[in-house]
């Protein structure tokens, strides 16, 4: 395998890791210093703007990047030239057009978000879009000469400037006693912000660089059809990428809608969500494996598939998914096992615990079928991938209004449990049918087994305490439950240690 190939994802991979860890765990100190309904509300409207993201961005950096590698290979220095000013030119159009319809459409959507509290919040968030697209044209471009570092650093520091713009305004707004809903707002300054100091970076580096173009002029005709080269590669990266976004911007549109006709009152709809998204909160960082995973997974599998190794392609997918199943039952048995002590420790409450308790259940299949859309669009199957994430989304929309009037908050947990099952399923039927595969082996049930013996016995012994002690249980039980996993797995032959010491073999030569 190149070895540029495999350093490159290493630090897109380490990169990415760092960046969902930061996106996700500072919900949790948001949630104490600024409480739920502004965690609801964040959590409501930032979906929203993910897929506005998604869309202005329009799949432009991988795009740009598999173009320029192209014209660099063939060495058309003017082409890569009208790639960067083109994709420059689209990045910001679609941003401007992205950032009008937001903004301009803010009372419509917030009152669609099941009230106007969320209308300054939207504002604010919106701006990115003026900023974001034309970011990733570089990032675009410094991948297209196979160098990761610029994208990986910049994600990095996006992540890192928002979350502490996030935290410090929220701090600073709490104790000048401002409202909810203008708190929410303020706090969205972070995106813009971080999205600024990425494109700061990432300009400074294009500046620099060697290989900076030349400018050279773009006849409209040359415009049109770098345009068009560009978009015909892009749009559809940006409905793959659209996947996750949608399903999570599906609850924020259905579960205010099912909680008020479930009987909450308006004002109260931004707080039961944010006792929801305490869950989803930790689903992010559960699933950030399997996120990482599939980063490296798709460029793998579509060389293997290209050169025609279909057989090498189904080890790996074999594999990946034996990998996945081992680590993701274990987290989810032991993380709902601990929804108490973690509500407690990381919420200041225990407070929608059993709403959480069933969220984090989900993240075991929320890892599958990220994995499972992964390796779809690795083995060139992405429309499909991208129609079973469309129906995921109808399911998602249904089960959260049958079950939310049946049974309140719990029922949003429920329906994402049941969605993201729905999507392994789907994905399964469409992998066997490219693949000879067994996704359900007696290694799997060997680790389901272990996973649920280990999550009983740390569920019976869970304690309510205060949140210092709650920590340190969830940290010490956390520890011991995954040994006492590990061990039940090695008794029942899930793991051999001859296959243990392959893998740290493999490890070492790597």
């Amino acid at each position: 395998m190149n070895q540029s190939f495999v350093k490159g994802t290493m630090i897109l991979t380490i990169g990415t890791i760092i960046s969902k860890v930061l996106g996700s765990i500072f919900r949790i100190p948001l949630q104490n210093i600024a409480g739920d309904k502004v965690l609801g509300i964040f959590s409501l409207v930032y979906p929203l703007y993910m897929v506005a993201l998604i869309l202005s961005v329009a799949g432009i950096p991988i795009a740009v990047s598999k173009l320029i590698s192209e014209a660099r290979a063939q060495q058309k220095e003017d082409e890569v030239a009208r790639l960067v000013q083109t994709a420059s030119i689209l990045a910001f159009s679609f941003g401007v057009l992205s950032f009008s319809l937001l903004a301009g459409g803010s009372s419509w959507i917030a009152k669609a978000l099941g009230g106007t509290e969320a209308q300054f919040a939207i504002i604010v968030v919106a701006t990115t879009l003026l900023i974001s697209p034309y970011m990733a044209v570089y990032r675009g471009f410094f991948q297209g000469l196979e160098d990761m570092k610029p994208t990986a650093a910049s994600q990095v520091l996006e992540q890192f400037v928002r979350v502490a713009f996030i935290l410090l305004v929220a701090f600073y707004m709490v104790q000048a006693a401002y409202a909810d809903d203008m708190i929410a707002g303020g706090i969205m300054i972070g995106s813009p912000l971080g999205a600024l100091a990425s494109l700061i970076y990432l300009r400074a580096l294009y500046a620099r660089s060697p290989y900076r173009p030349k400018r050279v002029r773009l006849s409209r005709v040359q415009w049109m059809q770098t345009s068009k080269t560009i978009l015909s590669l892009s749009i559809p990266i940006a409905f793959g990428a659209l996947a996750m976004p949608f399903l999570n911007l599906v609850d924020s549109l259905s579960v205010p809608l099912a909680l008020h006709w479930h009987g909450t009152e308006a004002g109260e709809t931004s707080y039961l969500f944010g006792l929801y998204s305490r869950g989803t909160a930790l689903v992010q960082i559960a699933t950030v494996f399997s996120s990482s995973l599939v980063l490296p997974l798709i460029p793998l599998l579509s060389k293997q598939m290209a050169k025609g190794e279909a057989s090498l392609a189904q080890q790996t997918i074999q594999k990946s998914f034996e990998l996945s199943h081992f680590l993701s039952w274990p987290i989810a048995a032991s993380l709902a096992a601990l929804a108490v002590p973690l509500n407690i420790a990381l919420f200041t409450n225990n407070e929608g615990s059993a709403t959480m308790a069933v969220v984090l259940a989900s993240s075991a299949f929320t890892s599958l079928a990220l994995l499972g859309t992964g390796i779809l669009q690795g083995i060139g199957d992405s429309k499909r991938a991208a129609v079973i994430i469309l129906i995921g989304c109808f399911v998602k929309w249904g089960t959260n209004v049958l079950f939310i009037s049946w049974y309140g908050l719990i029922g949003a947990g429920i329906s994402t449990l049941v969605t993201y099952a729905f999507i392994t399923w789907m994905n399964h039927v469409a992998i066997r049918r490219r693949m000879s595969l067994v996704f359900w082996n007696r290694k799997v049930f060997v680790y389901l087994f272990a996973s649920f013996v280990m999550g009983v016995s740390l569920f019976f012994i869970s304690p309510t305490w205060g949140r210092m002690a709650s920590l340190v249980y969830a940290a010490i039980a956390t520890i011991g439950g995954g040994l006492f996993y590990f061990g039940i797995v090695l008794a029942l032959g899930g793991v051999t240690l001859q296959e243990l010491r392959q893998w740290l073999n493999q490890k070492k030569k790597g």
